[in-house]
């Protein structure tokens, strides 16, 4: 049924004034439960689909969006209503939208799953993580939230495109809270990704990071804070995933380069700098939507273009940005499947899909061996970035003293700061391990759109300056 009001709504649009249009059928069913101190506090079961109808126009775009449609008629109105409405737009509009061309693809994708969660089992699997992680006695408290989400997507486009999708997300959100003489520790991770219960049970396994959370939120307590100084800093898999997200992976998007997202931290620093070295021959970043079961996974973005390997910085030189068919046509490029929403009921934006640093040649063990006086960065918190992506701070979970190539001390309430070119250009050393992340709760846009993705990197050393919260 709504294969085919998706393939109506195109023909529907081309014959009342529509130069172009593409709709994006989906279903979704999600569910979710949450689980505090050995208890499921509630369930969560949602289902919705319909359509989101994007058109040009005279060189503007309209959009129409519905929820269970039932036939070609509840549309009819709406697709007027968008035509109208970019037609009324185009009147004002300095610059004409055009797109890149792109070829139109005929296929269906079906992501690959191990094994299908059932709820009773992701509810055990939840009770032990939560067994774990209150084992310990100064841990008061202990919240685990697991989703396991089901999506069936179909594109068509007014130039031939047929394209169907059918993937499923598993993830588990843990974390740890330790407590003694009124000083509260937590700790946290997110586990999982595209596929079944596999990404939460292999490599990944949440019953070890249940383990880990439980045991550092605990030695937290005792930990010391630190004074500020200007150091060496190795900074970890998941701290680099954060760091790649905010100041690396944003201001790549095409339509954050052109400014038009300033009121959402949403610059570049690094606009009109293609071709510019900005960063040490250590720095290499990718965007990979084709990283298997990363949340960023797809063989085809929401305009329909397959599904490339981007390359951003390559030995600290700017080369590409991620682009749409729209920016792409502006930047004289090809467009590089970088157009993601956050559902139907959305147009698409400029989104990252896993955007990474490159591992490199170092053991990371080496790394931390040749600082004589620096600090081990463990484990994203929670960033702040001004409005170009040019300074940064980002909080860790936790972090070590390193003296003399030895790790010392653990320390608690840590922000990391720098400024995007003197910290590239600082890298001096990357790993060879490589780790991807899952990032659930990406925001951009007005509307706001909330967005899953991958991030990663291996480890990386380099200078920055280490605080205290609240110093």
């Amino acid at each position: 049924m709504l294969q085919d009001l998706a393939d109506g709504a195109v023909l529907f649009a081309l014959q009342n004034g529509a130069k172009y249009c593409d709709v994006r059928a989906e279903k979704i069913k999600s569910n979710s439960f949450l689980l505090e101190n050995g208890q499921v506090e509630h369930f969560s079961i949602r289902a919705e689909n319909g359509l989101g109808i994007r058109l040009l126009a005279d060189g503007a775009w309209g959009f129409f969006s519905i929820s269970n449609p039932k036939s070609m008629d509840e549309l009819k109105d709406g697709i007027i209503n968008a035509i109208k409405s970019a037609l009324h737009y185009s009147q004002t509009k300095k610059q004409k939208v055009k797109l890149a061309e792109s070829k139109a693809h005929v296929d269906t994708v079906v992501h690959s799953m191990l094994k299908k969660p059932a709820t009773e089992e992701m509810i055990d699997l939840a009770l032990d993580c939560d067994k774990i992680i209150r084992a310990r006695h100064r841990i008061h408290k202990s919240s685990i939230v697991m989703h396991y989400d089901e999506f069936h997507k179909y594109f068509a486009n007014s130039e031939g495109a047929k394209i169907t999708q059918i993937y499923d997300d598993t993830i588990a959100n843990l974390s740890a809270t330790a407590n003694e003489s009124g000083l509260s520790e937590t700790v946290s991770t997110t586990e999982g990704g595209r596929g079944g219960l596999e990404t939460i049970t292999g490599e990944n396994n949440v019953l070890k990071r249940a383990e880990s959370i439980s045991e550092k939120a605990d030695k937290l307590v005792d930990a010391k804070p630190v004074k500020e100084e200007k150091s060496t800093v190795v900074m970890n898999p998941d701290f680099v995933a954060l760091l790649a997200h905010e100041i690396l992976g944003h201001p790549s998007e095409a339509d954050r380069v052109l400014g038009k997202e300033m009121a959402w931290a949403g610059g570049a620093w690094w606009a009109g700098k293609l071709g510019t070295k900005i960063g040490s021959a250590e720095l290499d970043v990718i965007d990979d939507p084709t990283i298997k079961s990363s949340l960023g996974c797809f063989k085809y973005d929401d305009e329909g273009v397959l599904a490339s390997r981007k390359s951003l910085v390559e030995n600290g030189v700017l080369v590409g940005h991620m682009q749409s068919r729209e920016t792409a046509s502006l930047f004289d490029t090809t467009p590089n499947s970088a157009m993601r929403s956050a559902g139907y009921s959305f147009m698409p934006l400029i989104r990252m899909a896993c955007t990474c640093i490159g591992p490199g040649d170092w053991n990371p063990e080496e790394m931390i061996k040749e600082v004589k006086s620096g600090y081990l960065i463990c484990d994203m918190k929670v960033p702040s970035i001004d409005m170009m992506r040019y300074n940064w701070s980002i909080s860790c979970q936790y972090a070590q003293k390193i003296e003399n190539g030895e790790r010392k001390e653990l320390l608690r309430d840590i922000i990391v700061m720098g400024n995007a070119p003197e910290f590239f250009n600082s890298i001096d050393a990357r790993g060879n391990d490589f780790t991807v992340r899952p990032i659930t709760n990406c925001g951009k846009g007005d509307p706001m759109q909330i967005m899953r993705m991958g991030n990663g990197g291996p480890h990386i050393r380099g200078i920055a300056t280490v605080k205290s919260i609240g110093d």
